[in-house]
């Protein structure tokens, strides 16, 4: 293991990157290179950012370049989680087993001899760590210090007054302070699951081998898309959920789509069940269940757990700076992402309850505007997609129809198979859907869902029209390449077209038609 790369502020190693290959050596030694000497604190600080990950790697660049001062503090690895432990390992994995999966599928498009069909997992995940390591340079310590012009120091970052940090026996003073510490894998209480050990995303990607029995506890987003990558890469996958549904958060119709895939690839998913401990036999985990059908045990080789995020604020030295946290929910901030110390933001998850990388970004970008320009954006202007990365993926932006009612919006709702998408039957891809949600009586798109393989891409043109304020009608008038899966937003648009038809109108258009004839 690559060990004392990233030490915390007692002198302890925090993170291990294994294995011990070139590529993560090459990571290493562009997020936390060994010997980094942090340069000496000159004058006060336009801005002093905590933390690089997403909204700290945003904040500190995009301020640099607008000419501000700024130092950056990273207790860590540079590029947080989405570089190291998140999104970019875990879609190179994902890339993996759908490849694997396609080609045993390929029969069903005339290819044969696909029976028999394996994939090398210590190899899959080479790859992963080859890519991850190639894209590490954008948020290396060197690019930010030599070709941005930020003073990076490596260490842990604490407040000692209201405008100051230390790092290291270093004392920086600051016009204006950026928190952006991020999250990490929330644990669970379950008795003898720590003494029995278990994965989470941090340290799930350092496998080199792959598990023949995998439990993955909580169908969320993490846990679901691990769930189905593992099992196609060949793993035996218990998926268990407390919850009635996977993915709660989403419409029941998509989750059950999902669900339907994943017991047809082989995994064991169970909803709606009670773990009541974890202990160790032999080499075996063995996890007790309770569902419908009473007690049960899952006998695995390892467990991933995933079951959301908790806010890293452990020695900032909140109360020095005089900053309001919650313990559970982060930093509290009001919505233009300023603390109780009115010198202070913050951005990303340590502060907000969206927590991905594209939301760490904008509000990273807020950030700037409010902190260095006395800007007043809000994040309640955000209009915020996401999307979870199985197959098919779900992606979704705005509203839910329960959500409308909760605040008393009539809306009518749209839906469009993908059935009745040419494109999609082409390509063997018709499980899924597109739906919106309109304020009733007008085309204003107030949520939308896809549930399709490449969903988070076409979320994005509902995206932009709900941020520009363009209905409905505007995507019906864009002409669509055809054949694409795409098509499928503009048959929604058709279909609200349809919808305004009522038997008034064609009674008057009929009337029309028949005076011109």
């Amino acid at each position: 293991m690559l060990k004392d790369i990233a030490k915390d502020h007692a002198g302890e190693a925090t993170f291990e990157l294994f294995p011990r290959d070139a590529h993560n050596e090459t990571l290493a030694s562009n997020v936390h290179p060994s010997g980094w000497v942090n340069p000496e604190p000159t004058g006060r600080y336009n801005l002093v950012v905590i933390g690089a990950g997403t909204a700290g790697l945003v904040t500190a660049a995009g301020a640099a370049g607008l000419g501000a001062k700024v130092a950056l503090i990273e207790r860590h690895f540079m590029g947080g989680d989405c570089l190291n432990v998140g999104c970019v390992p875990s879609k190179g994995i994902i890339r993996a087993s759908r490849a694997i999966h396609d080609a045993r599928a390929a029969r069903d498009f005339g290819v044969s001899d696909t029976e028999g069909l394996s994939i090398d997992f210590g190899a899959a995940m080479e790859r992963m760590r080859r890519i991850r390591a190639g894209i590490s340079h954008h948020d290396s310590a060197q690019r930010f210090r030599d070709e941005l012009g930020v003073d990076v120091f490596m260490g842990h970052g604490r407040f000692t007054g209201s405008d100051s940090v230390e790092v290291e026996g270093k004392r920086l003073y600051f016009e204006r302070a950026a928190i952006c510490t991020g999250a990490r894998a929330a644990a669970l209480p379950i008795p003898g699951l720590a003494e029995t050990g278990y994965l989470t995303n941090e340290s799930v990607f350092s496998l080199t081998k792959l598990p023949p029995r995998l439990a993955v506890i909580g169908a969320g987003p993490i846990g679901c898309e691990l769930a189905q990558a593992f099992a196609r890469l060949g793993s035996r996958v218990t998926l268990l959920e407390m919850a009635p549904q996977i993915l709660g958060r989403e419409d029941r119709d998509a989750a059950d789509i999902l669900h339907r895939v994943f017991v047809r690839e082989g995994v064991d998913l169970r909803v709606g069940i009670r773990i009541d401990g974890v202990v160790r036999q032999g080499a075996d985990k063995v996890i007790s269940v309770q569902g419908d059908g009473g007690a049960t045990s899952v006998v695995v080789d390892e467990i991933l757990v995933g079951v959301g995020r908790v806010p890293n604020l452990e020695g900032l030295g909140l109360e020095a700076a005089g900053i309001a946290y919650d313990p559970k929910l982060g930093v509290t901030v009001d919505e233009r992402i300023r603390t109780s110390n009115h010198r202070v933001y913050a951005a990303g998850d340590i502060c907000f309850p969206y927590k991905f990388t594209h939301t760490a970004d904008a509000l990273a970008r807020i950030l700037i505007a409010n902190a260095l320009f006395m800007g007043r954006q809000k994040t309640t202007s955000l209009t915020i997609p996401w999307c979870t990365y199985t197959d098919p993926e779900v992606a979704h932006v705005g509203m839910y129809e329960k959500d409308a009612a909760e605040r008393g919006i009539e809306v009518t709702t749209l839906t469009v198979s993908l059935a009745d998408v040419d494109r999609a039957l082409l390509d063997g891809e018709t499980e899924g859907f597109a739906r919106v949600h309109l304020k009733k009586g007008t085309d204003r798109i107030l949520g939308a869902t896809i549930v399709a393989r490449h969903a988070g891409e076409m979320i994005n043109e509902l995206s932009l029209a709900m941020t520009n304020g363009l209905g409905l009608s505007a995507i019906g008038r864009t002409i669509h390449p055809y054949p694409t899966q795409a098509e499928v937003i503009r048959k929604l648009a058709d279909a609200y077209n349809r919808s305004r038809l009522t038997p008034f109108v064609k009674k008057m258009l009929t009337a029309w038609l028949s005076w011109n004839r």
